[in-house]
């Protein structure tokens, strides 16, 4: 029978020796001898005991605030996002050898996954031939103030529990074979239509913004599953999971590996004449950075290569391959003491949705991300373009919407490895063909293109002839659509779309669900402006040039420094 997994700080579990009964593969070192904790199994279905997030309004580090009294004013404000994966990969070294579990789990934050109210928009990943499936998790990095700790970290008192903001948001996709890993970070200033949300604590609905908003607004419209909804929204990524940290966690985290390597190509200092910057000062070449001086290269905006946050989201992702790459390697972190002390850090530095709420949990997923080699850790910042006015930036069309395929269509981001796709088919039977009632859509104008005049009654006329005779025609404005497509508003209708596609020889994966039809709708897109036969383009999986990967495995990164900031 396994024994109680509450222990006192100071007791140390009874473990099991190899050979000894019940004894597992899954082996840690304990003074140079393979042990495994007694009570590991049997335990891991009692641990959900962890508190929802304390503080939403103005209490302990990490939970939501409320601001009242207009917007707070902006200053310096960016994260430290990091901690996140840090987090998982030390729980994944350090959970099987010191969990007094429910001592842990009360340390995890926890929240709603989606608050949106379009939460079954995005469809959730099919798996493979294998059963397995990708896991799509966001990483969000809060700008909250509403501790001391985070106060005095980020500055700024005028903002001190005030509204928090999604400062850094990187989604993170785990191939369904976990063989590869993609990360795709958003800037901060992207502007996007945020939808309605609803605070899962208070019941307040802040309504979706009417006009283009900055992402990292969508955090305090209730909390994380704001943010979560947001990214469903324009991107149609079914997100799994969210996993959120705040100031102080990267402070901590970096202390607690020892620091983690970063280069520049000349000596930096961010600081400007008017107090801006983030303080870092370094020296050309590599510099271990933790504690404070670790916050402050993932702020680092001033002083690294054009000084836009796009340049600082690449800072970020050369300081997460060095730190996967730290703890992968650190030999260090094998000390049982050093473990049980990171594993106290991790989970007191994150707040999470219900389904990672236990250590069991986080330990289950970080077991899942160690499979992934640093090699095919693959980073890119999201295709965009600026705004006018040159300040905020936008998604590039196109280029931002074939990087959420790949993710959707579980593509490697790196080109290795791609995998024909499986037909897709729908468990929804399709009715006959003359029952189907299709409206089509004229979607072939394009930017230098004016719309081909009656395409849909054309088209709509071809579909009557192969039996498909409640096909009607949309005559309002034609719209622009760089493919043909075909979307269907629910799951009952699914197959009946995924009919149509076939009847057409449109690829399935061109076919999606979408709030904004009412029925089967086919866009005939600029593809497809004449002729009788639509031929699909062929697949190009490959990663948009407006697309660069920063690698996992790349040990000769080295941010370049404006010579305006060297010294």
């Amino acid at each position: 029978m396994a024994q109680s997994s509450v222990r006192g700080e100071g007791t140390r579990p009874r473990v099991r020796r190899a050979g000894e009964p019940g004894w597992d593969d899954s082996l840690y070192e304990e003074n140079g001898e393979r042990v495994q904790p007694a009570g590991d199994k049997g335990s891991r279905t009692a641990d959900d005991t962890a508190p929802r997030t304390q503080g939403r309004h103005g209490g302990g580090g990490g939970g939501r605030r409320h601001g009242g009294g207009g917007r707070p004013r902006r200053r310096r404000r960016i994260l430290r996002w990091s901690a996140t994966v840090l987090a998982l990969l030390i729980l994944g070294t350090a959970g099987a050898g010191y969990l007094y579990y429910r001592h842990l789990n009360g340390n995890i934050k926890k929240d709603d996954l989606n608050i949106g109210d379009e939460k079954d928009r995005a469809a959730k990943s099919k798996p493979n031939a294998a059963g397995q499936t990708p896991l799509n998790i966001l990483l969000i990095g809060s700008d909250g103030r509403n501790s001391k700790e985070d106060q005095k970290l980020g500055g700024a008192k005028d903002t001190f529990n005030s509204a928090p903001r999604a400062d850094v948001q990187m989604l993170l996709h785990l191939s369904a074979d976990r063989t590869n890993m993609s990360v795709v970070s958003m800037p901060r200033d992207t502007l996007l239509q945020i939808p309605e949300c609803t605070d899962p604590d208070t019941d307040k609905t802040y309504p979706a913004s009417t006009s283009l908003t900055m992402t990292n607004d969508s955090l305090g419209r209730g909390g994380p599953g704001c943010t979560v909804a947001t990214w469903e929204k324009l991107t149609d990524i079914h997100i799994d999971h969210f996993i959120m940290v705040d100031f102080s966690g990267v402070v901590s985290m970096a202390d607690a590996i020892g620091g983690v390597p970063v280069c520049v190509d000349a000596s930096i200092y961010s600081h400007t004449s008017n107090g801006h910057g983030s303080g870092l000062k370094l020296k050309k070449g590599t510099t271990s950075v933790k504690g404070k001086q670790a916050l402050q290269w993932l702020r680092t905006r001033y002083g690294f290569e054009d000084g836009t946050d796009i340049a600082r989201t690449k800072a970020q992702h050369q300081y997460m391959n060095s730190m996967v790459r730290q703890l992968r390697e650190n030999a260090t972190l094998s000390n049982p003491g050093k473990l049980k002390d990171l594993a106290e850090t991790a989970t007191k530095a994150l707040t999470v949705d219900d389904g990672l709420g236990t250590v069991t949990k986080l330990y289950d997923l970080s077991k899942e991300l160690k499979k992934v080699p640093t090699g095919r850790i693959n980073m890119t910042t999201m295709p965009w373009v600026y705004a006018p006015g040159n300040v905020r930036v936008l998604p590039k069309a196109n280029d931002a919407d074939k990087v959420w395929r790949l993710l959707r269509e579980d593509i490697p981001l790196d080109g290795d490895g791609k995998k024909k796709a499986k037909e897709r088919t729908s468990k929804d039977p399709a009715a006959a063909d003359d029952q189907i009632a299709v409206q089509v859509q004229n979607g072939t104008r394009t930017d230098t293109l004016a719309p081909v005049g009656g395409r849909a009654s054309t088209v709509a006329g071809l579909l009557v002839g192969k039996g498909f005779t409640q096909t009607t025609a949309d005559r309002t404005t034609a719209t622009a659509e760089e493919t043909t497509l075909i979307r269907f508003p629910s799951a009952d209708l699914e197959g009946d779309a995924l009919r149509l596609a076939k009847a057409l020889g449109v690829p399935s994966k061109a076919v999606e669900k979408s709030a904004d039809v009412s029925g089967v709708t086919l866009v005939v897109g600029a593809d497809w402006r004449d002729g009788s036969t639509y031929k699909a383009p062929k697949d190009d999986d490959s990663m948009p040039s407006s697309a660069k990967l920063d690698k996992g495995s790349d040990t000769e990164a080295c941010m370049h420094v404006d010579p305006a900031y060297s010294w």
